[in-house]
Order: C-alpha cells, then structure tokens, then sequence
C-alpha cells in the first residue's frame, strides 16, 4: 500500500515542471504577439474623435431645424464609418467619416444638409416657422410669353398642393406678375433653351426631393378635361411611378397608340401599335411608354431617370423609349391616365433658333432626329459594355426601338 501511494506522488512531481514550463511558454508567446499587435496599430484615442453628437442635443431643441433624415444620419454613424484615411492622420482628432457625401467626408454627419427645396423662406423669425404650407408636388413649364393666357388657364388646374416652377426660355420673367400666382412661382430664366436643359440643370432629385411627384410639362396643353388632384389619386390607386394624361384624338402630333385616350377606362398600360413596331408586348411602343409632353414622375422614379438624362442632348428624343429602365416591372407601373385627359395643341416655341451657315439654316427638328439616334446608340454601347463586364452575353433589350424615319 504504501510502495502504491509512493508511485502515485512522484508520478505527480514529475509532472509539475513539465505543466509550469507549458504555461511559462504560453504566456511569453503571448507577450510577444500583444507587443507585435501593439506596434502595429497607433495609439487612437476615440474620445477625442467625436463623431456622434449626442441625439438630446438635437431631439431636446424643437426650434433646431434638423430634420429626420439628419436625427437618423447621427443614429447610423458609427466608428465603423470611419476611414482608415483618419487613423492616418498626424491628428487623430480630425474628422472623416467615409459614408458622407462625396467631398464631404470631414464634416460631422449632424451638420450634412444633402437636400432641398423650393420652398421661399422669410428673413426674419424662426426658421420653423416659416412655412405655414409646404407644397406636396412639383409642377413645371418651360414657357414663352406669348403662351401666358394657356399657361394661366392650365396653373388654375393645380390646387396649393403644388410648387409653381416656369422655365423662361424668352427672358421675360417680370411680366408675368400679372397673374396672382405668379407671384408664389419660381421663375428661371436662361434664353433658348429646352425643357430637357432645365430639367438636367435644375432639376436634380436632391433638390426637389420633398415633391412626392413632378410634373414636367409643355406649353402648348389643353387642360378644360384634367385635374390634377384627381389626377394624383389615379396615379396612386393604380400604383403608377411614370405616367400621363391621356391624349385626346383631336391633339396634334399624335404619333403612338399608346398615348391615345380611351374612353372606357380610367387608366390603361398596353396598347396595339403598326405591325412590326412591337416585337415584345411588354415594350415600348407597345407597353411601359410614355411621351416626353407631360411626363409625371414619382419621386423614386425621377431619381434614375435624372440620371439618364444625357447633359448634352436637350431635345430628350428617345427617351420616352428609356424610361422603362428606371421601372421594374414597367409595364405595370408605367401607363396612361384616361379619366383626366389633355389637348396637345402643337403650338411651335424653338423651332427656328438656328443660324444661316453656306446659305442654310440649321433645323431644330434635324437635331432632334440626330440626338434620338445618338441616345439609343449610348444606351445599347453601355448596356453592352455592362454585360461583357460582368461576364454576360449579348442581350437584345432594345428589340422595340423605333427610329425617327419610321414615323415621318
């Protein structure tokens, strides 16, 4: 017995050193990786870098201003947001916070105003009190003068619901305070120009980004048959993010099937065009197609199509053709408003704006053709392009273009 509990102890002794020699290892491999870690990353002192303001400041000041969208900004920010950039600058106080806009990573996130309005603000008082209204949609005319009496006929159909904007392409602005509403109105004016150019310019989606819709029409509308309340209640009973009036059959131009008025329905999204002109229903003529007259946009729709817009093709033929590309599907949530209906008058504005060069004078119409032509030729190379980036092969998306020569 006692020959056993013998064995039994120095069995434990011989263990001893060799468990203190493992733990003598572990921890000076330890010590060696802690100091490696250390050494590679600079000391960093987070308290000095004060990223996220503390929400009472901003939730316990009604008069601050700050909107949601900022209140949220604050909330998401966190030290995952910051670039590795500011941990390499010789002061790790300085800020830069990577998910800010572009150009504004070194302001605080609390003090980021990325959107805007059309709202006319008083100079004096509170700034929250300013506006006793705020218009829910924007409605916008590129205009002449001459169109005044139309144009002030078509307004009367926009209830207070909506920001006036006139796009003066004649340089008369002034005149127009005749006119009651015209003095609530915004007015732009740059001489010669197209929808299209002031839309680009002026028109960006974080600008106008409190309009839950944009209307961007011609002149030249009949409206005695449209209201445009009744207008928006269609548009969002049948969830549509593009859409128009329909065109009666005695408006000018009539071009597209498509965009003709039908008596029956209060709204339609398809239509029968010329043989040939349809090779997929879905598509443009055929479907998911509006004309660039009187295009109304939801605010995620004009969102993509700004963007599509080409900066140096003002004219916006072929377009219409595009548009689809904003929408998913398009053929369900593009279509033609039939119970609020307008007249295309077809009155000239900027048709005759060229030159005389070696004894001819350029045609508007001429480069409208060429534009149609240069904007589907863009679309097909960067779809193209696209593709053959992310290892796809051709796709035929635009199997309904329809050029200008077959519908003269």
């Amino acid at each position: 017995m006692k020959i056993d509990e013998y064995k039994r102890r120095g069995s434990s002794i011989r263990r001893k050193p060799n468990e203190s020699m493992r733990a003598i290892v572990t921890i000076t491999v330890g010590v060696v990786f802690g100091f490696y870690i250390g050494v590679s990353f600079p000391a960093f002192a987070p308290s000095k870098l004060k990223l996220v303001p503390s929400i009472d400041t901003f939730l316990g000041d009604s008069y601050s201003g700050q909107s949601t969208q900022t209140i949220l900004n604050v909330i998401s920010v966190t030290r995952d947001n910051v670039s590795t950039e500011a941990q390499k600058l010789d002061d790790p106080s300085e800020i830069f916070v990577s998910t800010n806009p572009r150009g504004a990573e070194r302001l605080p996130p609390a003090i980021i105003a990325s959107e805007s309005d059309f709202y006319p603000r008083r100079l004096y008082g509170r700034p929250s009190e300013d506006l006793v209204l705020k218009p829910k949609y924007l409605v916008t005319f590129t205009v002449g003068y001459n169109q005044k009496e139309n144009i002030d006929q078509t307004v009367k159909k926009f209830s207070d619901n909506f920001t006036i904007l006139l796009f003066h392409y004649d340089g008369r602005t002034t005149e127009w305070d005749e006119f009651e509403w015209s003095k609530r109105a915004i007015h732009i004016s740059v001489p010669k120009q197209t929808k299209w150019w002031y839309a680009k310019r002026f028109l960006h989606p974080d600008i106008i980004a409190p309009y839950e819709y944009i209307f961007i029409w011609d002149e030249d509308l009949g409206v005695e048959n449209f209201d445009a309340e009744e207008y928006i209640k269609l548009v969002r009973k049948h969830k549509l993010e593009i859409s128009q009036p329909g065109l009666d059959p005695s408006s000018k131009g009539l071009t597209w099937q498509m965009t003709m008025r039908r008596e029956d329905l209060e709204v339609h999204k398809e239509a029968e065009e010329k043989p040939g002109w349809c090779n997929d229903r879905h598509q443009p003529p055929c479907a998911a197609f509006v004309e660039i007259m009187a295009p109304v946009f939801s605010r995620e729709a004009w969102r993509c199509v700004w963007h599509l817009i080409q900066n140096d093709l003002v004219h916006g033929w072929g377009l219409d053709f595009a548009l689809r590309k904003c929408i998913e599907p398009a053929y369900e949530r593009i279509g033609v408003v039939d119970a609020q209906w307008i007249v295309h008058q077809g009155i000239p504005s900027l048709g005759n704006q060229g030159n005389e060069e070696n004894g001819k004078t350029p045609s508007v119409r001429d480069r409208c053709k060429n534009e149609w032509k240069m904007f589907q030729d863009r679309v097909a190379n960067a779809e193209k392009d696209y593709y053959k980036s992310v290892g796809v092969g051709s796709m035929d998306h635009e199997a309904n273009w329809v050029t200008p020569d077959r519908i003269q």
